[in-house]
């Protein structure tokens, strides 16, 4: 099964509602976020979260040493296995562990015990790695280990990576560029050390922030088209104004680049549902109906992200055709 990053949050969501604790991987390409989501998934149920990379260990690392008492060997597991409450053990990198390492983690996986230990009642067991068609250095996962996990595959998607991106504020002009050029959120190149993904646009909206290059996070490539982009910013027209209900005078530019800036722009910035408004109106008197339904869909992406739903009640109030396009934007967003 094939899901964007939404979609696997809420079938991994629906897993820990219904206290189904069966064993998952979760496949992907390296940078789409598996174990961010998975770490969210944890803080949103209030579940405990341990991260074992299972490539970084040795057999003993994960059974624990064995010490005699009265006669006989008892294996003493190692600290970061629970021992109580209830979270999510997440075994990373599964598929880059050797075959030894995979076997010992198969009775972890099917039994929930290795060794002297034994998993509390409460946690569940999820996985991840990457695609052999990923150029990752992995290893065949037996077909026993297999065939012990639900296996789901994530995908990168532009939808699911904006709502996430304008809920943890990053650069504007990260997203703007995005929207205009999607195609780059993720793209792999095992020929380079730096290539797009989700993960290392997040890496660059910080460099960014803070005046270096983005070219380390995302290579060259992305990097020279992101900067080309950016000095579109210098013909947009004064968003600040717009927000607050002015901008009369002014006209959104005819470059179809300079108007995603624009409307996006727009998005990020509108800090109510006032704001959200102004722009709203100044754009339907500028814009043909495809921007004005970008500029919802970004905003609801936002507010949604944020926790704002008052907001888009109070935009849904102001103007029957904004109610439409909010609500349009905000089912797509649910599907």
């Amino acid at each position: 099964m094939t899901l964007t990053p939404v979609e696997l949050q809420r079938y991994l969501s629906a897993l820990v509602e219904q206290n189904l604790p069966l064993s998952t991987m979760i496949w992907g390409p390296p940078g789409v976020g598996k174990s961010s989501i998975v770490a969210q998934i944890a803080a949103a149920h209030e579940l405990e979260f341990v991260d074992v990379r299972l490539s970084q260990l040795a057999p003993t690392d994960l059974r624990g040493l064995p010490v005699a008492e009265h006669g006989i060997s008892r294996w003493y597991p190692p600290e970061f296995l629970p021992t109580g409450g209830r979270g999510i053990l997440f075994l990373d990198e599964v598929n880059m562990a050797p075959p030894t390492m995979q076997g010992m983690a198969q009775q972890l996986i099917l039994d929930r015990k290795v060794g002297s230990y034994e998993l509390p009642p409460h946690w569940f067991v999820w996985a991840a790695g990457n695609r052999k068609e990923d150029r990752a250095s992995v290893f065949d996962m037996p077909a026993p280990l297999a065939n012990r996990f639900l296996h789901l595959t994530v995908r990168s998607d532009f939808d699911s990576w904006r709502g996430y991106a304008l809920g943890r504020n990053l650069h504007e002009q990260i997203i703007a560029f995005l929207t205009f050029r999607p195609e780059l959120l993720h793209r792999l190149d095992p020929t380079q050390p730096a290539w797009p993904s989700p993960r290392a646009w997040e890496m660059a909206s910080a460099l960014w922030r803070s005046g270096l290059d983005v070219a380390p996070a995302i290579g060259e490539a992305a990097g020279a088209e992101f900067v080309a982009f950016v000095r579109l910013y210098e013909q947009l027209p004064d968003l600040g104004d717009v927000l607050d209900g002015g901008g009369l005078g002014l006209r959104l530019p005819p470059e179809p680049s300079v108007r995603y800036a624009a409307v996006v722009g727009l998005a990020a910035r509108a800090k109510d549902a006032a704001q959200a408004y102004n722009a709203f109106r100044w754009l339907a008197n500028g814009a043909g109906p495809e921007w004005l339904q970008l500029y919802v869909a970004t905003l609801v992406s936002k507010f949604q992200a944020q926790g704002h739903l008052a907001d888009l009640v109070e935009l849904m109030q102001r103007d029957p055709e904004l109610a439409a396009l909010v609500g349009s934007a905000a089912e797509l967003a649910e599907a």
